[in-house]
């Protein structure tokens, strides 16, 4: 049936992609190519509309489409431990990542902004109490692989430098150990969704690519709140592993 060639196709070269054919950044064959092996324009169309869903290439302007990384990174919770000390060069990310896969954040923005109520809620406090926001995206060889999203009570900000523009070296936990201000522990939720179009085209994948969501609230050995993370993640990329839990309370 025409309107199964599509489909078709689009496995044809999934499968092509998979047996590492066009291993990742390789260039897939053009619309024209593909044309004269008999395909018509929109067949070809319509399948590279479905591996971009799919998240197996990307579509990118003068280049064409790309076979997309899916190479993952291993994100260990023993990251937090790892830079609690003033001085160092990297911060969680970059820790976690390590430089064989080139991880690095980009930061977008700083700004102050009223807290919404459940950004409040994490914080502990009021609804629409001032707070500083920082917009950064994390990078695996210079591909987006998370969106992160970290808001601070504004002296916390203020008293660490967070509430200024560029890169903190070491990363926001060591900044805030030189502050005297001893994070101490770390509250992690993690759920999984559907990005939305705007995540999935930040993420450079398709909207059939599932993300994780973390929720990290981070506190003092005094108790208060001195972080609220959210981070957006490409599923296909990034494992969170929470190695050597004490188990506590259990009856052997």
């Amino acid at each position: 049936m025409p309107s199964q060639r599509w489909r078709e196709l689009a496995d044809r070269l999934a499968g092509r992609i998979e047996s590492g054919e066009f291993p990742p950044g390789a260039r897939m064959p053009t619309t024209v190519e593909l044309m004269a092996e008999g395909e018509s324009k929109p067949s070809v169309e319509r399948a590279y509309r479905d591996l971009v869903e799919r998240g197996l290439v990307v579509r990118k302007p003068r280049v064409g489409t790309v076979v997309r990384s899916r190479a993952r990174v291993r994100v260990p919770l023993s990251r937090y431990g790892a830079v609690l000390r003033p001085g160092g060069d990297m911060g969680p990310w970059e820790t976690a990542a390590g430089v064989d896969v080139g991880g690095t954040v980009v930061l977008l923005a700083v700004e102050r902004l009223a807290a919404s109520a459940d950004i409040a809620a994490l914080l502990g406090l009021p609804s629409g109490t001032l707070v500083v926001r920082r917009g950064r995206h994390a990078l695996i060889d210079g591909d987006v692989v998370q969106i992160q999203e970290a808001f601070y009570p504004v002296d916390v900000a203020e008293g660490c430098g967070l509430d200024q523009p560029g890169k903190i070296l070491g990363g926001v936990l060591g900044a805030m150990t030189a502050g005297g201000l001893a994070p101490g522990f770390a509250d992690e939720k993690v759920t999984a969704r559907m990005p939305t179009t705007a995540e999935a085209a930040a993420l450079g994948m398709g909207e059939r690519v599932p993300v994780l969501c973390v929720e990290r609230v981070v506190r003092g050995r005094g108790g208060r709140v001195l972080e609220a993370l959210r981070v957006v993640g490409a599923a296909d990329r990034v494992e969170l592993h929470y190695d050597e839990l004490p188990l506590t309370g259990g009856v052997a």
